[in-house]
C-alpha cells in the first residue's frame, strides 16, 4: 500500500541497480508498496560499467580464439576482429547508456522510482535531492533497503587522483582503444581488461604489487593467465609496486619499484569501496564509509528495519551474489511485514548462506577460471582436513573442443565427511561447466553419490570421472 500524499511506502530501496531492482521486485511480488531511488542509471553497475560491457568486449576475443584452435575451422579465419563493430556490440549491451527500457521494467513491476541522491535521516526516512536541489521526504512502513554498491578504490600514491585515472568505469565505457594502457591491478579487472584491450590493439602493462595474478584464487590460474597474457604481448610486471604518478605532455608516468613505465591511460584496478560513504548511516547511528555489518537476512546488526544487501555488506562483491540477497532479504522482508516468523536456520528461504563458502565465479580470460567454494589455500587456513587433487583437463571432450586443449581441475574434498569444499576449472570455456561442480558443493553430495553422475561422452565434464578415479586412487 502507497501513500502518495505522504510520500510513505512499505519498502524505500537506495540504489536501483540490478541488486536494488531485485529486492523492489520481491517485495512488490510479495503484496508490498516499494520505490527505488537512484542517481545515475537505472540498472546500475553491472548494466552499463562492468559485467555487461566487460564481458562484450571479451567476447570477439573469445569467439576468434575458439575458432583458431579447430583446424579446418581456423582456415576461415583471414581477418582480425573489427574494433569498431566490437565496440558498437558493446554499446548495444549497454543501451548506448540509456535506461528507458530499464524504467520502463520498473514501472511495468509496479515499483515506483524517484530520480535523485538519497540518504537516511534516522528511522525509517530517506531525503531524496534531485538535481535541481529540491528534496522529497520518503518514509518506509516496514523497511529501508540500502544497495548502493561500491565505487572503485584508488589508492593513495602520490599524484595518482591527479592524472585522473580510470577505473573500471572509464575501461568498460572508452569510446577509443588507448595506444598504450597501463594497468595497476592483478585482480579480475584488471586481468579482464588487459585481455579486452590488448586483443583490440593496445599495448598494455599490467603491474601487480603480488607475486601472482589474481591471487584469492588458486595459484596455478594466476600462472595460466600470466603465461597467455605474455604471449598475446602483455607486459606483466609482478612483484612491482607503484610510489607515484604524473602527467608529461600526452603521457601518463608512472613510477615503479623497477623504474618508470609511460603509456596513453592508466587504469586502477586494485578494488572497491562500500557505498556508504554519504547516504547518512550515521544518521542511524553507523559508520559512514564503512560495510555494513548484516545477519544472513541481511537486516543490519542493531537496526531491525535497516537492510543492507549485495556490495555494501562486504561479503561477496558479485552481481550474481548481490541478485541472491537480494531475493533473500525481499522474502524476509516481507515476511517479517506480514507477521511470519523468520528462521536463521542453515537452509531457511530468508536467509543467504551460499555467499560463504560456496560462490561461484567466472574470471572470462583466455583461458578463463571458474571456481566455487574453498581454494586450497583457504581450507588450510580453516583447518579443515582435506585433500587436493590436481589435474590436467585430457579427455576426449577437451580434445575435440579446442586442438592442443590445455587445462586444469582442481578438486578440494573434506576427507572427513568426504564433500567437496570446492572446485576450479582453468581452460578455454570451462565457465560452462561451473554450475555442475556449485550444486556439488552447494548441495554437498557426498563422492560415493557423485561417481553415479555419469558425464556424457565424449564432453569437457568427463573430467568429473578424472577427479573422482584419482581421488580414489
Amino acid at each position: 500500500m502507497t501513500s502518495e500524499a505522504d510520500n510513505t511506502y512499505d519498502v524505500v530501496v537506495l540504489g536501483a541497480g540490478s541488486t536494488g531492482e531485485n529486492v523492489a521486485d520481491i517485495v512488490v511480488k510479495g503484496g508490498l508498496s516499494a520505490v527505488l531511488v537512484e542517481s545515475e542509471l537505472v540498472g546500475g553497475e553491472c548494466s552499463y560499467w562492468a559485467c555487461m560491457p566487460s564481458k562484450a568486449l571479451l567476447r570477439g576475443t573469445e569467439a576468434l580464439a575458439a575458432a583458431r584452435a579447430v583446424d579446418g575451422a581456423k582456415q576461415a579465419v583471414t581477418g582480425e576482429q573489427d574494433v569498431a563493430a566490437t565496440l558498437e556490440r558493446r554499446n548495444s549491451f549497454t543501451s548506448n547508456w540509456d535506461d528507458v527500457w530499464q524504467v520502463k521494467w520498473v514501472e511495468d513491476s509496479g515499483i515506483g522510482l524517484l530520480r535523485g541522491t538519497g540518504r537516511l535521516d534516522g528511522e525509517r526516512t530517506v531525503v531524496v535531492t534531485a538535481a535541481d536541489g529540491s528534496e522529497t521526504r520518503l518514509t518506509a512502513r516496514h523497511a529501508v533497503a540500502v544497495c548502493t554498491g561500491s565505487t572503485a578504490a584508488v589508492p593513495p600514491i602520490d599524484g595518482l587522483r591527479e592524472i585522473s585515472p580510470w577505473t573500471p568505469r572509464e575501461a568498460t565505457s572508452a569510446k577509443q582503444v588507448p595506444g598504450r594502457l597501463l594497468v595497476v591491478g592483478g585482480g579480475v579487472v584488471g586481468c579482464e581488461m588487459a585481455t579486452a584491450w590488448s586483443a583490440l590493439g593496445s599495448q598494455v602493462t599490467l603491474i601487480e604489487l603480488g607475486e601472482r595474478l589474481l591471487p584469492a584464487l588458486e595459484p596455478k590460474a594466476g600462472e595460466a593467465v600470466a603465461a597467455a597474457l605474455r604471449e598475446a604481448g602483455v607486459d606483466v610486471r609482478l612483484g612491482v609496486g607503484v610510489t607515484a604518478a604524473r602527467r608529461e605532455g600526452d603521457d601518463v608516468v608512472l613510477v615503479t619499484g623497477d623504474g618508470e613505465v609511460r603509456g596513453d591511460e592508466v587504469l586502477v584496478a586494485v578494488g572497491r569501496r562500500p557505498g556508504t560513504a554519504a547516504i547518512g548511516v550515521d544518521t542511524v547511528g553507523l559508520e559512514p564509509g564503512k560495510y555494513l555489518d548484516v545477519d544472513d537476512s541481511l537486516q543490519v546488526r542493531g537496526v531491525p528495519w535497516l537492510y543492507g544487501v549485495g556490495d555494501v555488506n562486504g561479503r561477496r562483491l558479485l552481481t550474481h551474489m548481490g541478485k541472491y540477497q537480494a531475493r533473500q532479504a525481499g522474502a524476509a522482508i516481507v515476511a517479517r511485514a506480514t507477521g511470519e516468523q523468520v528462521s536463521l536456520a542453515d537452509w531457511s528461504p530468508f536467509v543467504a548462506t551460499a555467499d560463504r563458502a560456496a560462490t561461484p565465479s567466472v574470471v572470462f580470460t583466455d583461458p578463463q577460471v571458474a571456481s566455487v567454494g574453498l581454494t586450497t589455500m583457504e581450507a588450510a587456513e580453516k583447518g579443515l582436513p582435506h585433500r587436493v587433487v590436481d589435474i590436467p583437463i585430457a579427455v576426449a571432450g577437451s580434445s575435440l573442443h579446442a586442438d592442443g586443449y590445455t587445462g586444469t581441475a582442481i578438486m578440494v574434498v573434506d576427507t572427513e565427511r568426504e564433500v567437496l569444499l570446492g572446485v576450479t576449472f582453468v581452460g578455454p570455456d570451462v565457465g560452462e561447466m561451473l554450475q555442475s561442480a556449485t550444486i556439488a558443493v552447494v548441495g554437498e553430495v557426498p563422492i560415493a553419490r557423485l561417481w553415479h553422475a555419469v558425464p556424457a561422452y565424449p564432453t569437457i565434464s568427463e573430467v568429473w570421472l578424472r577427479l573422482l578415479e584419482n581421488y580414489r586412487g
